[in-house]
């Protein structure tokens, strides 16, 4: 039997003692268990004193929305959609029908899904001027670094979804957002796909309108411009299953750079832009390739104690395993790590697989990783399937990016509707000198504390340049 909403009956007062001054205040808890922090400027030790600052170095406890998208419990290991448990919506949904769901509210019935399904195929292609763009970029660029430029460039080919040049009441259109909304998810994959052939040294692919999402992922991957070909679809499902799974996940790094973002009223594209960045840190989004780079470092099944050992003495990095939100075992992973066999049946299996498991079964039997509640998490197997299935290392955060678009989206579209939304400006603890006055340049001295520029690298290349024009 389901639990009660855990996010509910929590109203009250918060009475605070300042033994500062002696003061009692009194704080109000909302209905979902909240305080408004602004309400602790009211707290002062006296005139000079602004108010009392919460200090929370990664918004560790800090809720700046509140949103009604995504429910994450990582005590319990839970992940819901719209209340919807993700191992349900894996297993029965498409990625397009769990893209309306976040955007929306609802899944789509058979007419909706039909309409979104035509929308963003009508908005897949790309103009032709960004195409020259990402041909135009080094043949070595990151395909990260190739979507956040190609996503920022979309404002410029489509002006008319600009606030800063439309007005700022622009997006309080529901005909401009929605059109905004299926542009990216139309185009995504296809600036996704032609950052790939640019690493191929080879031409973008025009999408296809008669194939499912997945499918024309694939197809412009892999068609070499054959209007006739197939991708298989059983490796298309196994695909919309990792796209399902990686559409959402509340308000992580990129998700809360999106809502910065757009909360200065900047176009969605650039937005969107900032977002990518956020997730290509490594930190992130490069997390399955650390995995990967640890299997392989581990390399046979019998290195594995050794390994682990290390792990406790602090002197090996456990990849794939803890979460920053998750203290079970991620529900992800377990989607996960079933599809890494469906996989291995179609294109071949990975030795590193067992590796994987063995490692998995050896870190949950023991009291150390028992003890700090570390489990698996969605990295920790997608990787391996993104490998096996011919994916590029480099690739791997842009199969992050892709469906992570409709949680970005959606937050995006939540956020302009939101009665308390207002410009990010967070707050500091400045730390610096009280003050000091101006001294000209010729009286100044070096001084003991601060830095100074340091020694700038010169390449060769300068140095012969420079070697010439002093002649």
């Amino acid at each position: 039997m389901d639990r009660a909403d855990p996010a509910r009956g929590r109203l009250g007062v918060l009475a605070v003692v300042d033994t500062r001054t002696g003061k009692r205040y009194e704080v109000k808890v909302s209905e979902d268990g909240t305080v408004r922090a602004t309400d602790f400027k009211k707290i002062t030790a006296g005139k000079d004193d602004k108010g009392l600052k919460t200090y929370d170095p990664g918004y560790l406890n800090t809720a700046p929305v509140r949103s009604s998208i995504c429910y994450i419990d990582g005590d319990e290991g839970i992940l819901r959609y719209r209340g919807y448990p993700i191992e349900e919506v894996a297993e029965s949904s498409s990625f397009v029908e769990v893209a309306y769901l976040l955007m929306y509210g609802n899944l789509p019935t058979q007419s909706q899904l039909a309409g979104w399904e035509f929308a963003i195929s009508q908005h897949s292609a790309v103009p032709q001027g960004l195409l020259d763009i990402i041909q135009s970029m080094p043949h070595d660029a990151h395909p990260m670094g190739v979507l956040a430029s190609a996503m920022s460039t979309l404002s410029v080919f489509h002006p008319d979804a600009n606030p800063a040049l439309r007005g700022q009441d622009l997006y309080k259109s529901k005909q401009v957002r929605d059109k905004q909304i299926v542009r990216v998810l139309g185009k995504a994959p296809a600036i996704a796909a032609a950052a790939y052939l640019r690493l191929a040294g080879r031409p973008a692919v025009l999408p296809s309108n008669n194939l499912s999402y997945s499918e024309n992922f694939l197809y412009m991957l892999d068609s070499l411009g054959d209007k006739e070909y197939k991708p298989n679809p059983r490796l298309a499902r196994v695909l919309d299953i990792l796209f399902i799974l990686h559409a959402e996940h509340e308000m992580n790094c990129s998700t809360a750079a999106v809502r910065h973002l757009a909360s200065s009223g900047v176009d969605v594209f650039t937005a969107l832009s900032g977002a990518v960045g956020a997730l290509y840190g490594p930190l992130h989004g490069g997390a399955n390739e650390a995995v990967l780079k640890m299997l392989n470092e581990i390399g046979a099944v019998e290195n594995i104690p050794d390994f682990i050992e290390g792990v406790k003495n602090r002197k090996r990095k456990m990849s794939g395993f803890g979460h920053r939100v998750y203290k079970n075992y991620d529900p992800r992973a377990k989607v996960v790590r079933k599809l890494a066999e469906e996989v291995f049946s179609i294109v071949g299996r990975d030795p590193l697989i067992e590796v994987a498991v063995a490692l998995e079964k050896a870190a949950l039997s023991d009291e150390y990783f028992i003890k700090r509640k570390l489990y698996p998490n969605v990295d920790f197997y997608s990787g391996l399937i993104y490998r096996a299935m011919g994916f590029p290392t480099e690739f791997f955060p842009v199969l992050f990016a892709i469906p992570r678009m409709a949680g970005w989206l959606a937050h995006w579209k939540e956020s302009l509707d939101d009665p308390d939304n207002k410009i990010m400006r967070p707050q500091q603890v400045y730390t610096g000198v009280w003050l000091r006055h101006y001294t000209p340049v010729r009286e100044r001295v070096t001084s003991n504390q601060g830095e100074e520029l340091g020694q700038i690298a010169t390449s060769n290349a300068t140095r012969r340049r420079r070697a010439g024009s002093s002649l």
